[in-house]
């Protein structure tokens, strides 16, 4: 179910009015697609940034239109903390679409017991999917994975109507070996530095004669 957002027409455009907004606690947004006049759209920061900790792609707009809508980019600032800017793409209910969701492990895996290590190294997929069947993660199930094996994208079980478009061969999850930290043994003086230093002190007693 998509989430629902009031918001408002945005009358004046700019960085000084968009700075301005953003004190009131409101967020610049555009909303864009189906061969539609682009407009532009102000709405509550607090309330959109909560529908994205929900993991919400898919909403509802209200008030100044009445859109369904894919949240297809936002701009964050530059800790990453609170949106300034984002892109709304008006979406029929069974159109698809190309997003990029979490991929979370579960289980545990039988080669753990073998004294292995779990490697994740896919943690957001691209999938393709109808608009409305969004998931809001992926689950990868290690419940069969052995010491020395991994899961490919390939062999991962998407829900019905779900495709990935990684290359099939590319390895979300593995369990290897540990790998020991060989430490460096200290490294010897130079052979021929003692001489060095003598023929050193030989000049300087030299010098002083």
């Amino acid at each position: 179910m998509s989430e629902q957002l009031n918001v408002e027409l945005r009358d004046t455009r700019g960085k000084r009015h968009a700075r301005r907004n953003r004190r009131l606690g409101k967020l610049p947004a555009v909303l864009y697609g189906h061969g539609q006049e682009a407009i532009s759209l102000t709405l509550s920061a607090e309330q959109f940034e909560a529908a994205v900790r929900h993991g919400t792609r898919l909403v509802r707009l209200t008030g100044a239109v009445d859109e369904q809508a894919f949240i297809r980019e936002i701009q964050w600032d530059t800790w990453g903390t609170h949106v300034l800017h984002v892109d709304f793409m008006r979406i029929s209910e069974h159109e698809k679409v190309e997003v990029r969701v979490p991929v979370e492990i579960r289980g545990e895996a039988p080669g753990l017991k073998a004294g292995g290590v779990i490697k994740q190294l896919v943690h957001e997929l691209e999938i393709e999917c109808e608009a409305t069947a969004i998931p809001d993660k992926l689950h990868v199930s290690v419940n069969q994975l052995q010491l020395g094996q991994a899961i490919t994208v390939a062999q991962l079980e998407l829900p019905a109507g779900i495709v990935a478009l990684a290359d099939p061969e590319t390895v979300v999850v593995e369990c290897s070996e540990p790998v020991e930290m060989v430490e460096e043994a200290p490294t010897a003086p130079a052979e021929g530095e003692p001489e060095v230093i003598g023929r050193k002190k030989e000049e300087e007693e030299e010098e002083e004669e």
